[in-house]
Order: C-alpha cells, then structure tokens, then sequence
C-alpha cells in the first residue's frame, strides 16, 4: 500500500505542476480558463480536507505543521498516510 500512496502522491504533484506552471506561464486558448477554474476547486477541496480531518480527530492524534500542509498538498493520500502512522497499531 505504501507504494501505491508514493505514486499516487507523485500524481498529484504533477497535477499541481500543470496547476502552476499555467499560473506562471498561460497555455493558450479555452485551456487557461479551464486550468484556472480546476485550480480553484482543487486548491478549495484539498482545503477543507485538513479542516474536516482535524475536526473529527484533532482530540486523538496531534498531527505536525509538515502533516498539515502535506494534506493541504496530497489530500486524501496524505490523510492515508497519516492514518497508518498515527491510527493503526503496529
């Protein structure tokens, strides 16, 4: 499983590469507007992720600053990952 977090978080960074990189530099035509309304959403949905995740097990688990922004980053697989270090027992 571990795996296929590390991948599936490589994805995600590519897909914020793009994100960015349209920021930076505007690819051309109806892309741009498409890539600026995705950015929003995205940038929204992985925002609320923390917030709901702490609501519901910040009084179980302290998770660090780095955890915070990694699931602001990664969103769902960072939430994996911090469930498997803090949840689960080994």
């Amino acid at each position: 499983m571990t795996v296929f977090i590390l991948l599936d978080k490589a994805k995600i960074s590519f897909v914020w590469l793009i994100l960015i990189t349209n920021m930076v530099i505007s690819f051309p035509s109806i892309t741009v507007n498409l890539l600026y309304i995705m950015t929003a959403f995205l940038s929204y949905i992985l925002g609320l992720q923390p917030k709901i995740f702490l609501s519901a097990f910040g009084d179980k688990i302290k998770i660090t600053r780095w955890e915070k922004w990694s699931i602001l980053i990664f969103g769902i697989f960072a939430l994996l990952d911090s469930r498997r270090n803090h949840m689960i027992d080994n």
